[in-house]
């Protein structure tokens, strides 16, 4: 079928790929640095935990089968060897139905880790990075032009990521109407990065143009992607620099790339480079195709419902196997930041002169002095965490007491989560941790000072806990 292939989008494939295989392997890297302090088997919330809460039919993987710390880390690395394998043009090297298959090992890893994470995996992008490696694994290889579907589904999920997360916005907070939400967000957001102080401190004006920009960039430039060339090329890279503003702006761990990768196969890149030579798709191929293109709009109906819905929720998947999902970001805004502080004392008991000294986290603010580092897109799952447990401790109420529980034993997994341990040579007294208002300072604060943050207390978060 002379319709089923366009050849011209061979670059388009090859650097959405490319992409694809970096975001893999930073996902895979992640998980096999932090998943023994979250959910190892003397973890804060284990694995096994989320194995007798669910079954194979709502949460299939290959830990159904056998879950040990050792089994977990050979899935990670596993992950991560495949990854660079596939960034290194692996599957261009094997044919079509081999490439396929190394293409679909990630996938089926990473679903595997994200059915056992519980809280630390529940954010949008591990769904998001699984439907996108989904349809990766039938986008074909060197020796086939792309398939005109797999590129059309790419094209529908980048459209529901964007055109979700702007609905989202717009039927939520006022602020975003009123195009004032970025007067906090820089500051309020879950994990600010190096330039985050100077993008808060960007006139008022200004960030009613950016709030302006978003709205455009979600609401009516995802409809332009289903038009024709070059406009669909220039809508794809109109959201290719508003999500590198974004990165710029915070860490979202590998939302904004993944985003990114999305829109690179939308851009024409045919002007640049002729195609190579390359063999039409076998039948069984086109089959395949036809056949995952119809489940993809089967299953698509409830998150398009979701879309037009009034009462629209964010990254939530309608399937076990998150092959079609729905997105959606900061619906609504905090116009404060909180940040929980946990400290620890040598001081087996707690009088007027007992010192207290601060863990510090590698990601969230603590340090008033410390400048936000860049993370993203490794993702700091703790940090991110600590974020929401400020803004209510219903947030943490599962995992928040395991976790001082292992630091008053210097958990060894645990600390390395953490950036600095106060007692490096034994394990503190008493933990206790406290809310707190930060702010950024000024610009004269800023000078005077030289803290990023101002910190005010707020009240007890935990108060203090012996083993």
């Amino acid at each position: 079928m002379e319709w089923f292939t366009a050849d011209g989008y061979w670059l388009g494939r090859l650097v959405f790929q490319k992409a694809l295989a970096v975001v893999y392997l930073t996902a895979f890297l992640t998980a096999a640095l932090q998943f023994r302090a979250l959910i190892g088997e003397r973890g804060m919330l284990p694995a096994t935990g989320e194995l007798r809460r669910t079954s194979w039919r709502t949460a299939p993987g290959l830990f159904r089968l056998h879950y040990s710390d050792r089994f977990f880390a050979v899935v990670a690395w596993t992950g991560c060897a495949v990854s660079l394998a596939l960034l290194a043009g692996a599957d261009n090297q094997v044919p079509l139905g081999a490439a396929m298959a190394l293409w679909a090992v990630p996938w089926l890893l990473y679903l595997s880790i994200v059915q056992v994470g519980g809280v630390w995996y529940g954010f949008g992008w591990e769904s998001l990075l699984l439907e996108t490696g989904f349809l990766a694994v039938f986008l074909g290889n060197a020796g086939t032009a792309p398939p005109v579907l797999v590129l059309w589904l790419l094209r529908w999920l980048l459209f529901r990521v964007e055109f979700g997360a702007g609905l989202i916005k717009w039927r939520g907070d006022a602020c975003w109407r009123k195009l004032t939400c970025l007067d906090f967000h820089h500051e309020t957001q879950p994990m600010p990065g190096p330039l985050s102080w100077l993008f808060h401190r960007l006139p008022r004006p200004v960030h009613r143009v950016e709030v302006a920009a978003n709205h455009v960039t979600q609401l009516l430039v995802p409809v332009l992607l289903f038009t024709p060339q070059p406009v669909a090329s220039a809508a794809a890279g109109l959201m290719i620099v508003t999500q590198l503003w974004l990165v710029l702006s915070g860490n979202f761990a590998w939302l904004n790339w993944l985003t990114i990768t999305l829109a690179l196969p939308a851009v024409d890149w045919s002007p640049l480079t002729e195609p190579p030579a390359q063999r039409g798709a076998p039948v069984w191929y086109e089959v395949v195709v036809i056949a995952v293109t119809a489940l993809v709009l089967v299953l698509s109906y409830r998150p398009a419902r979701n879309l037009v819905s009034r009462r629209q929720v964010m990254n939530r998947s309608f399937d076990p196997l998150h092959l079609v999902n729905t997105y959606g970001a900061f619906g609504s805004i905090s116009r404060v930041r909180l940040e929980v502080v946990v400290e620890g004392t040598d001081d087996a008991v707690v009088h007027p002169g007992t010192v207290w000294k601060e863990y510090g986290f590698k990601g969230k603010p603590g340090d008033p002095r410390r400048l936000p580092r860049q993370f993203a897109p490794y993702h700091l799952r703790l940090d991110w965490m600590m974020w929401f447990a400020a803004l209510s401790p219903a947030y943490a109420r599962s995992w928040f007491g395991p976790f001082v529980e292992r630091l008053l034993e210097n958990d060894r997994d645990t600390l390395r989560l953490l950036r600095y341990n106060p007692f490096p040579d034994a394990p503190p007294a008493q933990v206790r941790a406290r809310v707190y208002r930060y702010r950024f300072t000024t610009w004269r604060e800023l000078r005077a000072t030289g803290c990023w943050w101002h910190r005010t207390f707020v009240r007890d978060f935990l108060r203090p806990t012996r083993a």
